[in-house]
């Protein structure tokens, strides 16, 4: 058992928000309540005076890199990595080699995920070898286990079997994300077509790549009513587009980043190929409307499109080196300081689009505190600063390292277990 005493807690589900304890068993909550008693002698103890106690973050947008890439990552280490930022459920990307495109290899990565501290779920591919070419047995893939289906890393070209994906998979209920770019349109991707791409004399890759294909999706998703998600919105138009299709459409989604809604081109000027990712950086205008999109609740999801690659990698010029950043040990911190002391989202809010919304978007049992319910939390401490240095993950490629935030993860609970924390956080 586990007692977690003299916590603020917020569960953005029921709305309850108070100084109450929490008491789990197992893997569940079996209590919440004033002023709860230690039941015996064995019962851990965490002491949450001045801290805020929330259901265990959610990301539905990592890349752990296993099988074929563990130089960068590996499962164990994305894991880690998940739990010091406070995630306790994350769902892994299809792109690795060989890519989730059989049921054997849905089972590995579920394997695998069932050896580390925190809940790992893994998507399928759309299509086999990820060749855009002939849809996977997507029934058999739900049926290993696989939570949802994505060819994330690169676009679906073919709007014909775009749309045999989405009628398979409204069948299945389950959802299916998209990576919109493309490829047609971009000369050098990773970097935004305009100052940046004018700063390295590229062709950079322009807003137009994505907007073609956000605009094609969203119109498939509203005739065959799939649950779909936009995944890492990077231009205003795009915002704009999903604003509208929601209002007629409930199973859109849109996910933003929190490098998207921090950062704009001139990081990847002033950062080089550590801030360079797909899709790039945009303009200052993008950034401020993904952040209205964020307040309005046009995006209903932040996921940190965790993606870690080695240090010889980004020291590539600018043109070789892939893109891509991690953001599991960051993204709450970004979101504290960007979001919600800039008075843009409360702290509910901003939890809701950590936990609740990309949970109830997979169907995961997580990002709600109730008894019965899962003992996944994160103790946090809203007040804290401290200065971006290192890293669980095996990769720091990183525009943040150096950067001072607030809002530092003190403990994280996964399945009724202590699996972060920081020294003097258990008594």
């Amino acid at each position: 058992m586990l007692l977690i005493q003299n916590g603020y807690l917020m569960d953005p589900k029921s709305g309850l928000e108070g100084k109450y304890d929490v008491l789990t068993d197992r893997e569940r909550i079996v209590k919440i309540g004033k002023k709860l008693s230690r039941p015996n002698a064995s019962c851990r103890v965490i002491d949450a005076e001045g801290l805020l106690v929330a259901p265990g973050l959610v990301d539905v947008h990592v890349h752990f890199r296993e099988p074929g890439f563990t130089q960068k990552e590996d499962i164990h280490t994305g894991a880690a990595a998940a739990a010091r930022g406070g995630f306790t459920s994350v769902v892994l990307m299809a792109n690795t080699k060989p890519p989730v495109d059989r049921e054997e290899i849905v089972r590995l990565v579920l394997d695998k995920g069932a050896e580390t501290d925190i809940h790992v779920y893994t998507c399928a591919n759309v299509t086999v070898g990820m060749k855009g070419c002939e849809l996977v047995d997507m029934e058999g893939l739900a049926a290993a286990g696989a939570v949802g289906f994505t060819d994330d890393g690169i676009p679906l070209l073919d709007a014909g079997l775009v749309r045999r994906a989405m009628e398979e998979a409204a069948r299945l209920d389950l959802p299916v994300s998209f990576h919109e770019e493309d490829p047609a349109l971009i000369e050098n991707n990773g970097i935004n077509r305009g100052r940046a791409s004018a700063h390295y004399g590229i062709g950079g890759s322009p807003r137009e790549a994505e907007i073609s294909l956000v605009e094609r999706d969203l119109a498939l998703a509203g005739e065959t009513d799939a649950s779909v998600e936009i995944q890492h919105i990077s231009a205003k138009e795009s915002v704009e587009l999903v604003r509208r299709a929601k209002k007629t459409h409930a199973n859109i989604h849109a996910e933003a980043t929190p490098h998207h809604f921090t950062l704009t081109e001139e990081a990847a000027i002033r950062y080089g190929a550590m801030a360079k990712m797909n899709p790039p950086l945009r303009e200052e205008e993008d950034r401020l409307e993904i952040i209205r999109g964020l307040v309005d609740g046009t995006i209903d999801i932040i996921a940190t499109d965790h993606a870690p690659h080695t240090a010889e990698e980004k020291d590539r010029p600018i043109t070789e080196a892939p893109s891509g950043i991690i953001g599991l040990e960051t993204a709450l911190s970004l979101g504290i300081t960007q979001l919600v002391e800039e008075g843009f989202l409360t702290m509910r809010q901003l939890l809701t689009k950590m936990t609740l919304n990309p949970a109830a978007l997979y169907h995961l049992d997580a990002g709600y505190l109730a008894e019965g319910g899962p003992a996944d939390l994160v103790l946090i401490d809203t007040a804290a600063r401290y200065t971006v240095e290192d890293f669980a993950s095996k990769a720091s490629n990183s525009p943040f390292v150096g950067w001072e935030l607030k809002g530092k993860v003190r403990a994280t609970v996964c399945g009724g277990r202590l699996v972060y924390s920081c020294p003097g956080t258990e008594r």
